[in-house]
């Protein structure tokens, strides 16, 4: 079933939530909870904060929600021993059996197999739940970028995991470990460059002065 009436926002038990892709970057995920809990005695700035990334979400089976959008926000909420928190409910396919479920999930693109390497996966790899990711160092890169400017968000699924993969070809993986400031000054100056223009969110060099 899906309502007319979506998308719609309302609070969800953090304990109902199953993931859609097999990876986030950890790195992301320690920083969305340092910023957790500077704002903790700041409950309406909190709110704010969670706010301006609602956790995207399809009901399914079984009373479970899977997140579409902002996993890293989620695992670092569920880290954080929050119990609930707002989420937009994208569609409503908990009527469905299971296979028709994840049928129906695929065909609209709302499902990322490809694991930390960016190696397609079977879907029954997919974690059981949000605290099972597999880090993806890259994926983290991919967040800090565009935070700081390199890229915007666009409606497209899993847009940061193709920018991921574009940093995953150009810059070295223990860049990443020994001097991430490096690897995110080297991936701003690629994310401007002519190679990433078919990228989703590409900031054209002539637009770099508005963003």
């Amino acid at each position: 079933m899906l309502s007319a009436t979506l998308p719609r926002r309302e609070n969800i038990l953090l304990s109902r939530l199953r993931p859609t892709q097999l990876t986030v970057g950890m790195l992301e995920v320690k920083h969305k909870r340092k910023r957790l809990r500077a704002l903790e005695k700041r409950p309406a700035e909190l709110v704010d904060f969670i706010l301006e990334m609602p956790i995207r979400v399809v009901l399914g089976p079984a009373g479970k929600a899977y997140v579409i959008d902002h996993h890293h926000l989620a695992l670092a909420l569920l880290k954080e021993d929050f119990q609930t928190a707002p989420m937009e409910i994208e569609a409503d396919f908990s009527a469905l059996g299971m296979k028709a479920f994840w049928k129906c999930m695929q065909r609209r693109h709302f499902v990322h197999l490809f694991d930390a390497r960016s190696r397609p996966r079977p879907l029954r790899d997919l974690p059981k739940s949000l605290r099972q990711f597999e880090d993806d160092p890259y994926r983290s890169l991919a967040g800090f970028v565009r935070a700081a400017g390199g890229y915007v968000k666009t409606p497209q699924p899993f847009e940061e995991f193709q920018w991921a993969d574009f940093f995953r070809q150009r810059i070295k993986k223990n860049w990443l470990r020994n001097d991430f400031d490096k690897a995110l000054r080297k991936a701003l100056h690629l994310a401007a460059s002519k190679d990433a223009a078919k990228l989703p969110g590409y900031i054209a060099p002539q637009s770099r002065a508005r963003h």
